[in-house]
């Protein structure tokens, strides 16, 4: 906006357009759906010019004139709106967006054009969108929503009082431990999502990718239950199940990039790298198969990241792997900090991995080198728990997991010795 000179004389045009527009909405509204609305083509573009002169008027000094034309349309669309009622017509969109109009007329003299833009594009799309919508909130998760509102009242509510200062000799900040807790479940929330909504739509592949934005765990051993109650999909299942272990690398980084991109750098090719070997082992000579079975079913059991109880586990877990991490530097040096690393890869790895790039006491080459090592861990385990459930594919099943785990230890050596 800053290489045009907004004059009264553009101001007034935008004005008068954006009543239009909204004139427009409230006219095609009214013919398609044969209902009554407050006005039409020429009643919006007046109220907003009426708001454009109010404005003009209280600008030159009479101004007292702006809030008594608010006042006075204000009047106008209530005994409008119970007019309406008397038909047992009970909206009050028409005439909410009546006073709207006025005001982003006003606001167009008065203060920066974006903002009466701004409210006049989005007035005309929520009138304009209203089947959409419903729609939307038709098939709305009511439980998923609760779970969402809920956990955006505990962060606005916890973060901004708890104290942003480091306690005991590991530096631990309540504040910054909360935050990523945020960051994570929000990442996970939208492979949970994606989930959700194109788990019936589409085959293990792409719902494998999706779903391995909240756990590649989770899909290793869902996906590994369908193929062991449905033979016919276990190529399909195993599939899904490699996407989402390769999507998990590309996970990891996203989140270092966020919490802590000074470490990015020492990590990228790696994960990259990995990630690109998981996704070719996924489409390597596999046939897909079609199948009726519901991938929703399985996907059900992937956890809300967005809800409470499980952000409360993931920071306490969070926590108590950062003091686990800075005891075994201490008592047991590097080679401690790697035992670990292989061992928490049997369960979640990303408090661990979060916890890693947390610190500022561990060098940067041994924090890249334990996540490979950490993610080596998860990979084998993920290859065991698909394996042991789905038999038919087994032997398949642990020779893909196999090369990908192959994968990890040249990776893993050039780091230690870059």
């Amino acid at each position: 906006m800053g290489y045009i000179e907004w004059t009264t004389e553009l101001r007034f045009v935008v004005a008068l357009v954006l009543g239009f527009l909204v004139g427009l909405e409230r006219e095609s509204s009214k013919r398609e759906q044969k209902k009554v609305v407050l006005g039409g083509i020429r009643t919006y573009p007046i109220i907003s010019m009426l708001g454009f002169g109010s404005a003009w008027l209280h600008q030159v000094g009479v101004s007292a004139i702006l809030p008594i034309a608010l006042i006075s349309i204000t009047t106008l669309t209530a005994i409008s709106y119970f007019a309406k009622i008397q038909t047992e017509k009970y909206g009050f969109t028409s005439e909410i967006s009546a006073i709207l109009t006025f005001i982003i007329g006003a606001l167009a003299l008065l203060v920066d054009v974006w903002a009466a833009m701004a409210l006049g594009v989005i007035n005309t799309m929520l009138l304009s969108e209203k089947a959409l919508l419903e729609d939307y909130v038709d098939k709305l998760d009511r439980v998923e929503f609760l779970a969402v509102l809920k956990f955006l009242l505990v962060t606005m509510i916890i973060l901004p009082i708890l104290p942003n200062v480091e306690y005991t000799q590991f530096k631990i900040n309540p504040s910054k431990v909360w935050l990523i807790v945020i960051i994570v479940s929000t990442v996970g929330f939208v492979g949970y999502y994606l989930s959700k909504k194109l788990g019936k739509k589409v085959g293990f592949w792409v719902s494998g990718f999706v779903s391995g934005i909240v756990s590649s765990t989770a899909v290793s051993i869902a996906y590994g239950r369908m193929a062991k109650n449905n033979e016919q999909i276990s190529i399909n299942a195993l599939q899904g199940t490699i996407a989402a272990s390769s999507v998990m690398y590309l996970r990891i980084l996203v989140l270092i990039f966020i919490i802590n991109p000074s470490i990015v750098l020492s990590v990228t090719w790696q994960l990259l790298l990995l990630s690109a070997v998981g996704f070719g082992l996924s489409l390597l000579k596999f046939k897909i198969k079609k199948s009726k079975v519901k991938l929703a079913e399985e996907q059900e059991k992937l956890q809300n990241p967005f809800e409470i109880r499980p952000a409360v586990l993931f920071a306490i877990l969070f926590v108590v792997l950062i003091v686990a991490t800075g005891l075994v530097k201490q008592y047991f040096g590097d080679s401690g900090i790697l035992t670990l690393s292989a061992i928490v890869g049997v369960v979640d790895i990303d408090p661990f991995i979060l916890s890693l790039i947390n610190s500022s006491t561990i060098e940067i080459k041994l924090i890249a080198s334990s996540i490979l090592l950490a993610m080596l861990s998860n990979t084998i385990m993920k290859g065991i728990y698909f394996g042991y459930l789905a038999t038919t594919v087994r032997k398949e099943a642990f020779l893909r997991f196999g090369i990908l785990t192959l994968a990890h230890i040249p990776i893993i050596i050039i780091t230690l010795l870059i």
